[in-house]
């Protein structure tokens, strides 16, 4: 929180941000100069010498305390909310300021090399953080360093630092009778809610796709739902409200998540049943309220344990589905598009699990080889 009538902040990385006024562009607009400090007393100081420096015409590049790199990592941050989707703003920024910040904030540009960038990495492993938590860090650090190398020619560091290789966790896949077991606890008795997780069962849509559906987006002309936007909770960033977190409804994923997916026949009877006239209303709720991803989590557990399943969360439909597809001899291209994919290769990697009952029927088909 700002102190009374100054732009200086404390920021939660536990340095004093201070903010002035460069000058203006063509159009008017004020452009804004920063600068940082371990204390309030010295960010003040800072900035009433910066703001002098802009009074007397003089060169406030040459003023100002770019010789950290933290403050290159601020100036990426602000680069990328200008054209980023909020989502992945808040990923990039929780990788800054807990992984990047923390460890090579304090160091000044000079200081950034290939050996204290394999500092950091030696230090999320040995944490014990995820290889993909490792790999995000190191990515984020790369597009940084870019960035710096872009800003300041005469800057070069190449980070070639050995990754540690992703081991993906075997996903829980409903087995035929658990899927169908599952889907008649939901069909018994079903209210609006109960209905979204059919419609997942049956679509392979995300959970924040489920919860951002509405009315209007269902044909039942076409026999048909439209993937239009996405429901999250996100952390907050400035504004006038102290909540920490916010839901928001925005668009898909990806471009490709953003699709049309055509529904069986059991699907669209069930829509029916649960139908609305009001194609503002959300699915889940059949009114304009809707219900925020965590919530539909909450209601998944509790429906899972009264129908004897375990270890089994939202996106083990999504998996479930695209097992079920192949198991059918679903078509790759189609299966891609309907759950999203950019490509196929996703699909085949990530989303496919053979059952034993599939391998086994494939194994029959191999000739016999003892007459």
């Amino acid at each position: 929180m700002a102190r009374k009538g100054e732009n200086i902040f404390k920021r939660k990385d536990g340095r004093w941000e201070a903010r002035y006024e460069k000058g203006r562009d063509l159009n008017g607009r004020i452009i804004y100069g920063y600068c940082y400090a371990a204390t309030y007393r010295d960010a003040r100081q800072k900035v009433n010498s910066l703001k002098v420096a802009v009074a007397n015409g003089q060169a406030t590049e040459k003023s100002s305390t770019k010789t950290y790199f933290s403050n290159y990592c601020d100036e990426w941050l602000r680069e990328k909310s200008t054209y980023v989707k909020q989502s992945t703003f808040v990923k990039y920024n929780s990788v800054v300021e807990n992984h990047i910040m923390p460890e090579l904030g304090n160091y000044r540009l000079s200081a950034i090399n290939s050996e204290t960038c394999c500092r950091l990495k030696d230090k999320l492993v040995s944490s014990g953080h995820s290889p993909k938590m490792v790999r995000d860090v190191i990515t984020v650090l790369r597009s940084i360093l870019k960035y710096v190398h872009k800003t300041n020619p005469s800057f070069q560091c190449e980070v070639d630092i050995p990754l540690p290789k992703e081991q993906r966790k075997e996903m829980r896949v409903l087995s035929l009778e658990e899927e169908i077991k599952f889907i008649s606890f939901l069909s018994d008795e079903m209210d609006n809610c109960k209905l979204g997780i059919l419609i997942a069962i049956m679509t392979g849509m995300r959970i924040g796709e489920i919860c951002a559906l509405k009315w209007g987006a269902v044909s039942f002309a076409d026999e048909s739902v439209k993937v239009v936007s996405t429901m999250q909770r996100l952390k907050c960033f400035g504004g006038n409200t102290s909540a920490k977190t916010a839901v928001v409804v925005g668009m898909p994923k990806s471009q490709t998540s953003s699709r049309t997916i055509p529904l069986t026949a059991e699907c669209v009877a069930l829509c029916k049943k649960m139908r609305s006239d009001n194609p503002d209303a959300f699915i889940l709720t059949g009114t304009t309220d809707y219900m925020e991803p965590r919530a539909l989590q909450y209601r998944m557990s509790k429906y899972t344990k009264e129908c004897g399943l375990c270890g089994v969360h939202f996106h083990t439909l999504r998996h479930t589905f695209a097992t079920r597809a192949v198991e059918v001899g679903f078509e790759i291209k189609s299966l891609s598009e309907i759950l999203g994919h950019a490509n196929t290769t996703v699909t085949m990697d990530r989303y496919v699990h053979s059952s034993m009952l599939l391998k086994r029927q494939n194994m029959e088909k191999m000739p016999a080889l003892i007459v």
